[in-house]
């Protein structure tokens, strides 16, 4: 029986909004997209222009740095537009999909059956090597990278985060067949976390050639960062993989079924949202039939992902190629009378700055208002409170800042990513974008490592 992990420090953030368990089937939409800024050091070099045909698993571009690794179309179709931005920046390429989807043809095998070379090069060219990533720099693995273990978070403690047993009950096949071909990816351990809060599903606790971690406590606790922490802390020179269980999910069902199958179950969560539900979808959908009609009226903000970490995206944007949560909530665009002088019983305070902590049972609806304007980092302590790392966060932050990189590395750069300041960033009465610095004290890393 494995030891329960017992996580103390963190913040479980109560709001409204969470998905009933119910799986509907959304309207197909008639677009969707892949984007680059999904994938954080990429380089995208395109492979089509608008006009072109495509089926589900056509490369629509490559990463300049890593030739290697191709980013294909979740469905058949032909590519409608390539949007772009600043400097002619990449931001979506938009396939107009097909009313029946036609998928490219590859191989069909049982892994165990295969080397590693053959499933790294089924991945490579299917396009799903991208569902693997890496720590340290939370980025894209290197296919020519061998890793010391590979992590799958088999839980999910953001706010009204999917729960992730409901999400892959009946897919034991794909998931124990992603399991048996990432395994042969690594010499040591794939280690699958899970919560020991409630009976996990069997799709987990019965699935073979993985060491199953128990994991107990609030937000983080549910990190894949958090969790490598707590099992095997990365030291200069260390080298993981992770992904989540619907990325095992789509590996199994490449080597099952031969085709690049890019369907995924998302939770529509939020205060805003009518009836917040689960939807089974293709990855790089647009969201608009999921909100059209089931939201309610005035200045929204649509999140792909969670309130802590998501991005931004329009009501009829697309779903990020690794989200499985979208989250509508109020706008902060008002001011609000009297402001912090108010009793607060209808706000959240992490600082008990209201007299809501006396109802500590309540969920609030919340919206996207910092109440209140940058200032100077202030030494309060907090960042320890919801930091269950043992770091420094407030020094690692500094040394970030004057891109100190001796300074940075003792203080633990290598185990962190944006989302394990998240909480950090919330609770900051400085109103800075933490999450942002760390981001670039890794890229510094990186690009002095490379």
């Amino acid at each position: 029986m494995a030891e329960t992990i017992k996580i103390k420090k963190g913040l479980d953030i109560p709001l409204k909004g969470a998905a009933g368990k119910i799986f509907t089937r959304a309207p197909a939409p008639g677009t969707y997209a892949v984007k680059p800024a999904d994938f954080h050091g990429i380089f995208p070099k395109l492979t089509v222009k608008p006009g072109n045909r495509v089926k589900a698993g056509s490369p629509l571009f490559f990463d300049k740095n890593n030739p290697g690794v191709l980013f294909t179309s979740p469905v058949s179709g032909k590519v409608q537009s390539i949007n772009r931005g600043e400097r002619r920046r990449i931001l979506e390429v938009i396939v107009e999909s097909d009313s029946t989807i036609e998928y490219e043809s590859f191989r069909k095998a049982d892994p165990d059956d295969l080397s590693r070379e053959e499933i790294k090069d089924s991945l490579l060219k299917s396009g799903l090597w991208p569902c693997i990533r890496q720590r340290p720099y939370s980025i894209i693995a290197n296919p020519d990278d061998t890793p010391q273990a590979i992590y799958i978070s088999a839980f999910d403690t953001a706010p009204l985060a999917p729960d992730m047993d409901f999400v892959v009950q009946d897919r034991e096949a794909g998931f124990q067949a992603g399991i048996n071909a990432i395994k042969k990816l690594t010499d040591g351990i794939v280690h699958l976390n899970i919560n020991s809060d409630y009976p996990a599903s069997p799709v987990f606790t019965r699935a073979e050639k993985v060491q199953i971690n128990k994991f107990t406590g609030p937000h983080p606790a549910g990190n894949i960062g958090i969790q490598i922490h707590h099992l095997n802390p990365l030291n200069k020179g260390d080298l993981v993989w992770y992904l989540g269980p619907q990325d095992v999910i789509t590996i199994g069902q490449l080597f099952l079924t031969g085709k690049y199958d890019a369907s995924k179950v998302i939770a529509l969560t939020g205060s805003e949202v009518i009836k917040p539900v689960y939807y089974k979808f293709i990855n790089g959908a647009s969201i608009e039939p999921l909100v059209k009609d089931n939201v309610h009226e005035g200045s929204l903000r649509y999140i792909s992902g969670n309130v802590l970490t998501g991005k931004c995206i329009d009501p009829d944007g697309y779903i990020g190629y690794y989200d499985s949560q979208v989250t509508v909530i109020p706008e902060g665009n008002h001011h609000e009378f009297m402001g912090w002088l108010s009793p607060g019983f209808k706000k959240f305070s992490f600082h008990r700055s209201f007299f809501s902590w006396l109802m500590p049972k309540k969920k609030y609806e919340v919206d996207t208002n910092l109440h209140g304007g940058k200032r100077a980092l202030m030494i309060t302590g907090n960042y320890e409170r919801v930091m269950p790392m043992d770091i420094f966060p407030m020094q690692l932050i500094k040394a970030i800042i004057v891109e100190d990189i001796d300074l940075m590395e003792k203080l633990g750069i290598y185990e962190v990513a944006e989302e394990d300041f998240a909480l950090v960033e919330f609770i900051d009465t400085s109103k800075n974008d933490i999450q942002e610095i760390i981001r670039k004290g890794l890229d510094i890393m990186r690009k002095e490592m490379s």
